[in-house]
């Protein structure tokens, strides 16, 4: 049969009729419906050609018989529902009819919400409520996030922790641990009664239990039920192991290649230099744990000592092998103002902050980490500190059963603060669409539009965290502490009913060295929904958000006296618990 005959032959007739094949494989209907719109589009162009009196008739009875609009309504919601978000919006603008279908179809609307949420639908959960449901409860959770009402809180019993122990927070779960005892502790966030927790002591001296020892960091992740002790050995201290161990138990963990992760040597200049550990820093997401080595080399030589400040990046596929080749090392020229720092964005990409936003790959931990991309920043930094949090990461197993959708990891924030600023980033600037490896992008490239910058003169009173794309800040009101939340998922603006303030139009902020000399400023427009709480604060000693809610270590100053002869008698911390 010729394409160009008007009317299709018996075996092509089917095609043309979409209501025949209803049953058959969603891959097929897709291709009637391309052939379909094909033959829609290019049937006037032949006409052009064939204008007998047969033709005319034929294209009368293909018009109403097979055009996309003949089709029934699910049939029609059913085949956009293979289209992305931005196609789908496209198409149902085309005429009212289509406008219509889409507002009757929660299919349609859902994975619309979802995507201007920023978040994916998670595959085989066995949720049986219907889409109607999810999607009323979608919406009504974000317009909750923009009530912003964090009156109503729950305190959580905590043990004693003394204000100099940072306080983490992972999967439901608190933890910290003391570094002169060499003791630590986790336990539970306020929770449903049918999740898993844990609750444990570490006494002082069980954390590692390998002769002449010191522990320097432990990190904790109860999604995957794993503890990971970083220790040196007194006798060689510049060799640095890791520990992996079991939450619930003192067993090795089970998924783990072996009991202990050995790195690599520190790269020295010279075979008399000594190494002198100065702080180390670990990481985890899924199946890798990054862990960076501040470390000073020292070389006695006839003039004197001689100091060189390095860092040494490695990462480890904890779960098939104890060893790892993929290493990063660079001179830290400025030590004392922490200019480094590292996140994952997926669980085979990671992203370290030297000087630049740098960009690896680490699939092969064979080798050394693969450079992506280099994002240059516009401005020196220091105190550099990343947050950056994986939902999938963060949910228990048991959790991620019960949900229905988790967040994009293409789509979230990455929130960095340095230099007196708080950097925030929409990680799809990191999605490089298969640009040529290795490349370095101007800043007037990638960060004004996909990047806002706020000012942040006191990091140490006021705090942040982030979680998607929400962000969560303190700030210096008045008189005291105020918390924001800014939301910048594209649809908070439709989603705010009415609530929080709409940032659209540009900011600029002044810039400058550590010296405090200017370089100039710096203008930024990725838009937010921001909403400020009316509830003050003596002050933080740390906050937190995730997708479920908020909970805030609040300072809490007791006074004594009336009046004029009112004064502070001390500062009591309590742990609050927000759902939202």
């Amino acid at each position: 049969m010729s394409f160009l005959t008007p009317y299709p032959c018996t075996g092509c007739a089917q095609l043309c009729n979409p209501f025949a094949s209803l049953k058959t494989h969603p891959a097929w209907l897709i291709t009637q419906f391309f052939f379909v719109s094909f033959w829609c589009i290019t049937y006037p162009i032949l006409e052009t050609r064939y204008t007998s009196p047969l033709v005319k008739k034929v294209d009368y009875e293909m018009k109403s018989k097979a055009g996309f609009l003949s089709l029934a309504e699910e049939l029609q919601s059913y085949i956009l529902s293979f289209l992305p978000c931005q196609d789908i919006l496209r198409c149902t603008s085309v005429c009212k009819a289509l406008h219509q279908m889409y507002m009757s179809s929660s299919d349609l609307q859902y994975i619309v919400e979802l995507s201007g949420q920023c978040l994916i639908p998670v595959p085989n959960t066995g949720n049986l409520t219907p889409v109607s449901e999810r999607l009323q409860l979608l919406r009504d959770r974000a317009h909750a996030w923009l009530k912003f009402d964090i009156h109503s809180f729950k305190t959580i019993a905590m043990p004693e922790i003394d204000r100099e122990h940072e306080l983490y927070f992972t999967g439901g779960h608190f933890y910290f641990w003391r570094d002169i005892s060499r003791s630590a502790t986790i336990f539970p966030a306020l929770s449903e009664p049918s999740q898993q927790t844990i609750e444990r002591d570490w006494p002082p001296g069980t954390l590692c239990t390998v002769p002449h020892s010191k522990v320097l960091e432990v990190f904790m992740d109860s999604a995957q039920n794993l503890i990971a002790v970083v220790y040196i050995d007194n006798r060689k201290p510049e060799m640095l192991y890791i520990d992996l161990g079991a939450l619930d138990s003192d067993r090795v963990h089970p998924l783990a290649a072996g009991q202990t992760l050995f790195a690599c040597e520190p790269l020295k200049s010279d075979d008399n230099n000594r190494v002198k550990t100065s702080e180390t820093r670990v990481k985890v997401c899924g199946r890798h744990i990054a862990l960076q080595h501040y470390f000073v080399l020292l070389d006695d030589d006839e003039v004197g000592k001689f100091y060189q400040h390095m860092s040494q990046l490695q990462i480890w596929d904890w779960q098939h092998s104890t060893t790892s080749r993929s290493v990063l090392s660079h001179a830290v020229p400025f030590p004392h103002i922490n200019p480094t720092d590292f996140c994952f964005l997926e669980s085979n990409r990671l992203l370290v902050i030297i000087k630049d936003l740098m960009l690896y790959s680490i699939e092969d931990t064979s080798r050394a980490p693969q450079l992506l991309a280099c994002f240059l920043l516009p401005v020196p930094l220091w105190n550099v500190r990343c947050f950056f949090q994986m939902d999938a990461i963060e949910r228990s197993p048991q959790q991620a059963r019960r949900t229905t959708y988790t967040s994009d990891p293409t789509k979230q924030l990455l929130c960095v603060t340095a230099s007196r600023l708080v950097f925030i980033i929409s990680t799809r600037v990191f999605d490089l669409d298969g640009k040529a490896a290795a490349m370095s992008i101007p800043w007037n490239r990638w960060g004004p539009s996909n990047t806002r910058v706020l000012k942040n003169e006191d990091p140490r009173q006021c705090k942040i965290n982030v979680c998607g794309n929400r962000i969560l800040q303190s700030f210096n009101g008045d008189t005291r502490m105020k918390l924001r939340m800014m939301d910048f998922s594209p649809l908070a603006v439709t989603n705010r009913r009415g609530l929080g303030r709409v940032v659209k139009e540009p900011s600029t902020v002044d810039i400058a060295d550590f010296n405090c000399e200017s370089l100039g400023s710096l203008t930024t427009s990725l838009p937010y929904v921001e909403v400020v709480s009316d509830r003050l604060f003596d002050g933080f000693q740390d906050i937190w958000v995730n997708r479920d809610g908020i909970h805030l270590l609040n300072l809490i100053v007791e006074w004594t006296g009336v009046g004029s002869d009112r004064h502070p008698t001390g500062i009591l911390t309590r742990l609050e618990a927000i759902d939202i």
